[in-house]
C-alpha cells in the first residue's frame, strides 16, 4: 500500500474517534504530511496528552471494526447542504471555494468527511500508528483566523517500521539543539526577543569556527567579501519585485518622512555595488560573497529553536558573469557546496531542480535560458536531481541542495539561483569584446543557506560532540587535588601556546566527577594529572567516545591534535 494513502487515512480514523470522543468538536483539515499526518480541531478545552492515548484506543476499536472507506461525489448544494446538518463550519467554508459542481466526500461508518482521497479500502487495513503531539494552527495558516488545535500523528505499514521511526524519534530527542544548546552553554531565547537567538561565548566560537573555515574557502576560489546595508529604501525593494513577493515576511520603518525596509534577503546591495562602476568583460566573473544578516517576520507557532528564528545571517555569493560563463560557474559554485558539506560531516545529499512559479518575472525566453544552464552544469558533473515543477524562485530557477543527517533526516540547505530578470531591472551592464554593452546573468548562491539554522542541523547531526576542530572546548585538563595545580597550570600554557582551545578544572572536586562533567559536555580530550604525570612528565589522556588513553607525552599529544585540527577530521 501507498504510504500516503495510509496516513491520509489513518487521519480520517483519528478524526472519526475524536468526533466519538468529543462531539461539539469541529473538524479544520487533515492531510498526510512527509512523516505522518495531523488533523485540526477547532474545541473550546485544550487537548492535553493524556487525551492522546483516549483517542488512540478508540481509533483501535475503529480499525477493528474494519469499516469501509465509502467514497461519494455530491452536488456542491446536496454537499453544503449535509455539511450544514453536521455544523461542520470550516467544511462548509472549503465546499463554497471548490471549483465545479460536484464535491467528492468519504465515509467510514457515521464519519463523514470532504475529501479528495484516496483511501485503503477499509480501516482495518492501518494497524501500525501512534498520535504524537498537539500544537497550536491558525486555520489555513492565517493569524487572522481562528486557532485550531493540531494532533500529530505517524502511520506505516508494519509495525516494525513504525517502531524503528519512533526509535529514531527518542534519538532525535536526545539530540534536540534547543536542549543541547542549553546544556552545552551555546545559546539562548529570551521573552525580550522572540525569534532572535543569544548566543553565548561557546556558541560564538562554533559560529566563527563556520565562518572562518567558509571565508577561507571562498578566498581559494576567487570570491570577494562585501558588507551591505541592513536597512534601504523601500523603493529599492520594489524594483527588485522582493516588496510584492516577500512583503509579509518583511519589517519596515521610516526615517526622516522616508519608507525603509530591513531586508529580509541580501540581493539588492550586491547589485548596488556591481553599479558602482562601469565593468569590462574581462573582469567576469565577479564574485561578492556576503555572511548577511536578514530579519523576516515569522508568526510565532512557527519559531522552533535556530531553526525558524526571526534574524538569522545567509552566506550569500552573487556571481555576475557573462551568459557563456554561467554554466561554468554553476558547476564550481555545485562543487563548492559540496565540499562545504563534505568538511563539516555531511556525505550524503540529494539535488532538486525548481522550475518557473506561478507568479514569476522575467519572458519565457529568459527562464528557458536559465533552466537550460542549470540542467547543464547538473549533467556537466553527472549528478542525478529531481525536477520540482513550479516551484523556483520568482527571479529564476534554482537548484536545491539536501543533507541527510546521522539519523536519516533530510534537510534543505543550499541553493544555487540563475537570474536575468534583477540584472534587467536593474539595467546592470558590460562592455562587451565587441565594445557594446551587454547584460550580464547574476547567480545568487548560499551554501549553508541561514547560518543559524545550519549550526541547529550540525548540533543534532553530532548529538553536541563535534568533531575537534569545531569544538569550542578541545581539551579540558583536570586535577586530582590541589598539590597537582602548579605541573598542571604549565601543561596548560604548553597546550594554550599552541593554538588549542583548553580550559582547566582545578576544583576540589573528585576527579570521578570532574570526568563525568566534562564527559556530559562533550569534550574532546580530557586529562588529568596526578603524581604519577608528574614523577613521569607526562599527561593521562581521555577521549570522548574511547575512554582512558593511558599515559601520553606531552609534545605527541599537542601534534597529533593539532594534525587532527589541520586536517579537520
Amino acid at each position: 500500500m501507498d504510504l500516503q494513502t495510509i496516513r491520509h487515512s489513518a487521519a480520517h480514523i483519528m478524526a472519526q474517534a475524536v468526533k466519538e470522543l468529543y462531539p461539539g468538536v469541529k473538524l479544520g483539515i487533515g492531510p498526510a504530511i512527509e512523516n505522518g499526518f495531523y488533523y485540526d480541531f477547532d474545541r473550546k478545552e485544550p487537548f492535553i496528552p493524556e487525551e492522546l492515548v483516549k483517542i488512540e484506543e478508540r481509533m483501535r476499536k475503529i480499525v477493528n471494526s474494519d469499516l469501509e472507506f465509502k467514497h461519494t461525489e455530491l452536488s456542491k448544494k446536496e454537499a453544503i447542504k449535509l455539511f450544514k446538518k453536521l455544523k461542520e463550519d470550516y467544511k462548509l467554508e472549503l465546499i463554497n471555494e471548490i471549483a465545479g459542481d460536484s464535491v467528492s466526500i468519504y465515509q467510514q461508518g457515521k464519519f463523514i468527511d470532504l475529501c479528495r482521497g484516496p483511501h485503503v479500502n477499509s480501516t482495518g487495513q492501518i494497524k501500525a500508528f501512534k498520535l504524537l503531539t498537539i500544537a497550536g494552527a491558525y486555520w489555513r495558516g492565517s493569524e487572522s483566523n481562528a486557532m485550531l488545535q493540531r494532533i500529530y500523528g505517524t502511520a506505516f505499514e508494519t509495525e516494525g517500521e513504525l517502531e524503528k521511526y519512533l526509535s529514531g524519534l527518542e534519538e532525535a530527542k536526545k539530540r534536540d539543539h534547543r536542549r543541547l544548546g542549553r546544556e552545552l552553554d551555546l545559546f539562548s531565547f529570551h521573552k525580550e526577543g522572540p525569534g532572535f537567538p543569544f548566543f553565548h561565548p561557546n556558541g560564538v566560537i562554533l559560529y566563527q569556527l563556520l565562518l572562518d573555515f567558509w571565508r577561507e574557502e571562498h578566498k581559494k576560489r576567487g570570491y570577494v567579501e562585501v558588507k551591505t546595508p541592513i536597512v534601504l529604501r523601500e523603493e529599492l525593494w520594489k524594483q527588485s519585485g522582493h516588496f510584492e513577493h516577500y512583503k509579509e515576511h518583511m519589517y519596515f520603518t521610516a526615517i526622516e518622512g522616508s519608507n525603509f525596509a530591513i531586508r529580509p534577503m541580501n540581493c539588492p546591495g550586491g547589485l548596488l555595488l556591481y553599479k558602482e562602476k562601469q565593468h569590462s568583460y574581462r573582469e567576469l566573473p565577479i564574485k561578492m560573497a556576503e555572511l548577511g544578516l536578514v530579519h523576516r517576520h515569522e508568526l510565532s507557532g512557527v519559531l522552533h529553536g535556530l531553526f525558524r528564528v526571526k534574524a538569522f545571517v545567509i552566506d550569500d555569493a552573487h556571481i555576475f558573469c557573462m551568459p557563456s560563463q554561467g554554466c561554468n560557474e554553476i558547476v564550481d559554485a555545485t562543487k563548492l557546496i559540496l565540499h562545504l558539506y563534505r568538511m563539516v560531516g555531511f556525505n550524503d545529499y540529494s539535488i532538486e531542480l525548481s522550475t518557473r512559479p506561478q507568479h514569476s518575472m522575467g519572458s519565457d525566453k529568459i527562464w528557458e535560458q536559465a533552466t537550460t544552464a542549470l540542467k547543464d552544469a547538473l549533467a556537466k558533473l553527472k549528478i542525478d536531481y529531481k525536477v520540482n515543477e513550479g516551484e523556483g524562485a520568482f527571479y529564476g530557477p534554482k537548484i536545491d541542495f539536501h543533507i541527510r543527517d546521522c539519523l536519516g533526516r533530510i534537510w534543505q540547505c543550499g541553493t544555487i539561483q540563475i537570474d536575468f530578470s534583477m540584472p534587467e531591472r536593474f539595467n546592470l551592464d558590460y562592455i562587451g569584446e565587441n565594445g557594446k554593452r551587454q547584460q550580464p546573468v547574476m547567480i545568487h548562491r548560499a551554501a549553508f543557506g541561514s547560518v543559524e539554522r545550519f549550526i541547529g542541523i550540525l548540533i543534532e547531526h553530532y548529538g553536541g560532540a563535534f568533531p575537534v576542530w569545531l569544538a569550542p572546548e578541545q581539551v579540558r585538563i583536570m586535577t586530582i587535588a590541589d598539590r597537582h595545580i602548579e605541573y598542571a597550570r604549565k601543561v596548560f600554557y604548553l597546550i594554550e601556546k599552541n593554538g588549542i582551545r583548553v580550559k582547566s578544572d582545578f576544583r576540589n572536586e573528585k576527579i570521578g566527577y570532574k570526568i563525568r562533567e566534562a564527559q556530559n559536555q562533550k569534550i574532546p580530550y580530557m586529562i588529568v594529572i596526578g603524581d604519577k604525570e608528574i614523577k613521569e612528565g607526562k599527561i593521562s589522556l581521555r577521549m570522548r567516545k574511547e575512554g582512558d588513553q593511558g599515559s601520553q607525552d606531552i609534545d605527541n599529544f599537542i601534534l597529533r591534535i593539532n594534525k587532527e585540527i589541520k586536517n579537520k577530521k
